[in-house]
């Protein structure tokens, strides 16, 4: 039966982490720890939420709920909706009355920085508005819970810790859409809203076709929980080795070792053995952590996802999708799509592959400590490193042949179908799913498939492209012939090239009409992006399966935005 009463969850609870990780010994007892302050050694700080006035409910994700044996009906129970907006007074034993925040470092494309820690030593850096609540056991698996916006904690650098409703809804709705995409992800519990406390943020006027934020503007505060196996980062351990280096406390090293032990025990135990030694589960830590980090850029490439700001703190350690702040989708196919206007141009569309690299090097960089005087363990992990970019490259092609259904993978086929969808200003995900259709019916004329490919083309094309395209569809067709019944592989094909994408022009009106308390075109969107790669019925293609219209070009908002969330 599934749990349906808040006494009940509260019996899930099970906090590994608090268990076996090191407090900070400066935090105080009862997680009133609000102000910011240098952390300077431990895993966690206790720390309260700051509760919602008056929360309203605006959605919860039925899919998980049900995945971890929960009743539809808790997301309106008034002590669950209490604590997932903030009011953690309500936690009953075994729950822990506070929750706990994490410190880690910054690094991008390897370089170490401490700037954007207020005191300067990157003692100041981490979770500033991100509360863990609870930590449990749902159906045979550990599951972290955290709020968003729950409030300020040490790492806040001055600011409120909380989040517009804007920005939850789009973490709340992309993190679900990502998981029905088959892409490895944190996932969406809940998301609360307040009309009695208001957020001010940066933001566009309306029809503004500024870069840069033009306006401040008020937005209702929301809290949306997110969940993961766990919310342990490579910026984490990248913080302890740098101490370690540093010897900056006695126990540096011994915290370091604790985080790894940790981290093995929440996201790779099934597929480590306990029994190995340390140093010879470090090594298969390193081994693991690289196949799924190559294997989650690939299919963020394959849906068409950019991260726009995949720093080394924003790289789960578990190996999959975190922290939705400045992400888009790839709409009119540019290699260089950036959607966030902090991030240039080495965190866009096709420089990703290149980015975890970096990450997996800090990655590498941190637990290559514990292995010192292990030669043997350090020359592994050593050729694991150096395979990253060999790895890298499998995945892609891989995921391009398995984009266009062929049998073996075929770079030049792949290189001159991007050159032609630049050219053509190819709409990404609407091409690759008229192509899966034309998988099917290999005997049509080619000037019929073309035809049907143009749907996706948001410039009109000349002889001569014409020309190209007629010949690289050939090229493929003939490749096609390769991999078995057409049938076959046009559904095959249909199974990773979704039907329907994210599309901001289309998700900008949810958040517009939440904040007025309409919340419908939030649950219309939660139905639609639960099925992405179903054919879609011709109301739901009309208004979800097509071009962006014109006027959302150059929109701010739209087609760019800051991470003013």
């Amino acid at each position: 039966m599934p749990t349906s009463t808040f006494a009940a969850f509260a019996q899930r609870a099970d906090y590994s982490l608090l268990e076996s990780l090191q407090v900070d010994p400066q935090a105080t007892d009862d997680g009133r720890d609000h102000r910011p302050r240098q952390v300077l050694s431990g895993h966690y700080v206790p720390v309260t939420p700051t509760p919602l006035p008056a929360p309203e409910y605006v959605a919860h994700s039925s899919t998980l709920f049900h995945e971890l044996g929960l009743s539809d009906g808790l997301a309106h129970d008034e002590q669950f909706r209490r604590l997932f907006s903030g009011d953690i007074g309500v936690a009953q034993e075994p729950m822990r009355p506070f929750g706990w925040a994490t410190g880690y470092a910054l690094s991008i494309y390897g370089t170490e920085y401490i700037q954007q820690c207020p005191f300067g030593t990157g003692n100041g850096y981490g979770d500033g508005r991100a509360i863990s609540v609870f930590e449990g056991v749902f159906n045979g698996k550990r599951w972290e819970l955290q709020l968003k916006g729950g409030g300020p904690t040490p790492y806040c650098r001055g600011a409120d810790g909380r989040a517009v409703l804007r920005s939850s809804v789009r973490e709340f709705l992309a993190q679900e859409f990502m998981h029905a995409l088959g892409v490895p992800t944190s996932r969406s519990l809940t998301l609360y809203m307040s009309r009695e406390e208001t957020v001010r943020r940066p933001w566009y006027l309306p029809d503004s076709r500024s870069f840069d934020p033009d306006v401040m503007v008020d937005n209702p505060a929301a809290i949306t929980t997110r969940v993961a196996p766990s919310f342990l980062r490579v910026g984490q351990l990248e913080l302890f080795a740098r101490r370690a280096r540093s010897q900056a406390h006695p126990q540096a090293l011994n915290e370091l070792r604790l985080i790894v032990q940790h981290l093995i025990e929440r996201n790779y135990r099934p597929e480590i053995d306990p029994s190995l030694d340390f140093a010879d589960q470090v090594v298969e830590l390193a081994g693991l952590f690289r196949g799924r980090l190559t294997a989650l850029v690939a299919h963020w490439i394959r849906v068409g996802y950019c991260q726009g700001n995949f720093n080394s703190d924003n790289c789960a350690a578990g190996g999959y999708t975190l922290d939705y702040g400045p992400f888009g989708f790839c709409e009119l196919f540019d290699p260089r799509f950036q959607p966030w206007t902090g991030g240039g141009e080495h965190f866009c569309f096709f420089n990703q592959p290149a980015a975890a690299e970096a990450n997996y090097q800090m990655f590498w960089a941190a637990i290559r400590l514990l292995l010192e005087g292990n030669s043997e363990a350090l020359a592994k992990v050593d050729a694991i490193r150096d395979g990253f970019a060999g790895a890298m490259q499998q995945e892609i092609e891989a995921m391009w042949a398995r984009k266009l259904g062929l049998a073996n993978p075929d770079a030049d086929l792949v290189q001159e179908l991007l050159q032609l969808m630049a050219h053509s200003r190819a709409d990404y995900t609407i091409l690759f799913r008229r192509l899966s259709a034309l998988a099917a019916d290999p005997g049509a004329g080619l000037p019929e498939q073309l035809a049907t490919l143009s749907e996706s083309f948001y410039m009109p094309s000349s002889e001569e492209l014409e020309a190209r395209w007629i010949q690289w569809l050939q090229r493929w067709r003939d490749q096609l012939s390769a991999s078995g019944d057409p049938r076959d592989t046009a559904a095959a094909m249909q199974r990773v090239n979704p039907a329907i994408t994210w599309r901001e022009w289309l998700v900008a009106p949810a958040y517009e009409q939440a904040a007025l308390g309409d919340t419908s075109l939030v649950q219309e969107l939660q139905q639609v992006l639960s099925h992405p790669y179903d054919e879609p019925s011709p109301d739901i293609a009309a208004k979800y399966d097509r071009l962006k219209p014109r006027e959302f070009f150059s929109a701010g908002g739209v087609s760019h935005y800051s991470c003013s969330s």
